[in-house]
């Protein structure tokens, strides 16, 4: 039997002060260098004197850094693990919207470390990038192998990022990618998305001592406020307002509010993550009819503009509509009124009109098709803040008859409402940015594809 010995090194594992998910490794003793052999070989970087960070596109690091400190324990190193960093690798998390939903969670960590591989892969030289395309919402690109010489075809980003097909030779792979993607064909390797930026921020400077001390809340415009506390704000309304009466459902999960005239209804989900249905506010022409309309917010919406929502159906302004009147520009003009005369730019796009902030970081659309079709209660109205109207921070969204009262309400409330955001560090998302399908390439050796018995 062999007795490992002891080695004279401290290692003292932590989350990064500043940097979402990254783990730091402090080491100390006179065989410190031992230890960081092994962190460096496992693809940890070096920031500072015996200061190293491990840092991945798919926020695993948690998992990897308590894979790693098994491994030093296991050859004699002491190792230190802080509460925090042992929370969050006991954290229980998976990717919302995940595109390849019959994985487990197992199965979803095999392919982000795929994804993990290529990203270094092309980070430290090892696989030359010779073009990229955007594809719909996502990156495709080519590139080939130094070592082996084989090309490969790649589709999505940051943890999606996957080998859909390869190729014998670079020639066959450029000839594939320019028939497929043609004018959008780009020399060289894709821009770095922003997850890549913040790792490789991360890598090229050490964590900082001490922590930030945490900054007073900022004014900042209502739609960039923080998202509050959503229960006690719908617990607030029902205490203000008698005539609304709260139901609990046969799970603790939702709570249902419903007004004395049974035709007005809120339905409140307590733990939703950030950017899926938190609020869900209903009409109905009786109270066994069907929805005149219905509105939708994320749980990330800031408290002032639900409470803004909130206020109007306390006043009763406005609770009906025509149900039988189509939604033409006079509505969409009321309804809008107070964007446009606040500066929000006005665009057109196919079926889609838009109104953003000057900032770029907010915004309404109309979808015009979705109107045309009352009966279905089609998302027709889209409010939102974040980097983009298709990756919003949060949503909200009305059915083809919402009132243009409480719209305008809303778009008052968007141009010249203001709230408070408390400034702190940003945790890692959990959320996948879906791509489109691979396409279908000329034929090559394709690559499998995740399976469910894998």
């Amino acid at each position: 039997m062999t007795t490992t010995l002891p080695i004279d090194a401290h290692v003292r594992l932590d989350t990064h002060p500043t940097h979402p998910s990254a783990v730091t490794a402090v080491l100390t003793g006179s065989q410190a260098h031992i230890p960081h052999v092994g962190l460096e070989a496992a693809d940890w970087t070096v920031v500072a004197d015996n200061v190293l960070v491990l840092v991945r596109i798919d926020h695993e690091e948690p998992y990897w850094a308590e894979r790693a400190a098994q491994q030093l324990a296991a050859d004699g190193v002491s190792v230190e693990i802080t509460s925090r960093l042992r929370e969050a690798m006991a954290e229980e998390w998976t990717w919302a919207d995940y595109p390849m939903p019959w994985c487990t969670r197992s199965e979803i960590r095999e392919v982000s470390d795929a994804a993990q591989k290529i990203y270094d892969d092309i980070r430290h030289g090892h696989l030359l990038m010779h073009a990229h395309a955007e594809d719909g919402h996502t990156t495709v690109a080519v590139g080939t192998y130094l070592g082996s010489g084989e090309s490969v075809y790649l589709h999505g980003e940051n943890h999606l990022r996957q080998v859909a097909v390869t190729f014998d030779s670079p020639a066959a792979a450029l000839v594939a990618f320019e028939k497929l993607h043609g004018a959008a064909m780009r020399p060289g390797p894709a821009p770095l998305t922003d997850t890549e930026r913040a790792a490789a921020q991360a890598r090229t400077s050490p964590p900082a001592a001490e922590p930030e001390p945490p900054h007073p809340p900022e004014t900042v415009p209502a739609y960039a406020a923080d998202a509050g506390d959503h229960d006690a704000l719908l617990e607030a309304f029902l205490d203000a307002h008698g005539d609304w009466e709260k139901w609990r459902t046969w799970s603790d999960e939702t709570t249902h509010a419903i007004h004395e005239s049974q035709t007005l209804r809120i339905e409140r989900v307590h733990e939703a993550h950030p950017r899926e249905t938190a609020w869900t506010i209903a009409a109905y022409e009786t109270p066994v009819s069907y929805r005149m309309w219905v509105l939708t917010a994320t749980a990330a919406t800031p408290t002032p503009v639900l409470q803004e929502l909130l206020d109007h159906l306390a006043d009763g302004d406005g609770w009906d509509t025509a149900v039988g009147a189509p939604v033409d520009e006079k509505t969409v003009a009321a309804a809008t009124q107070p964007l446009s005369e606040a500066g929000w730019k006005h665009t057109v796009d196919g079926r889609r009109i838009g109104w953003t902030s000057p900032a770029g970081d907010a915004g309404v659309r109309f979808d015009a098709f979705a109107a045309q079709h009352p009966s279905q209660n089609l998302a027709t109205w889209t409010a939102w803040a974040g980097p983009g109207p298709d990756r919003p921070t949060w949503a909200l969204t009305g059915s083809p008859h919402t009132p243009s009262s409480l719209l305008a309400g809303l778009s008052e409330n968007l141009a010249h409402g203001t709230g408070t955001r408390q400034a702190q560090t940003k945790g890692h998302e959990r959320i996948a940015s879906l791509g489109t399908t691979p396409p279908t390439i000329p034929a090559a050796k394709t690559v499998p594809a995740v399976s469910r018995t894998r």
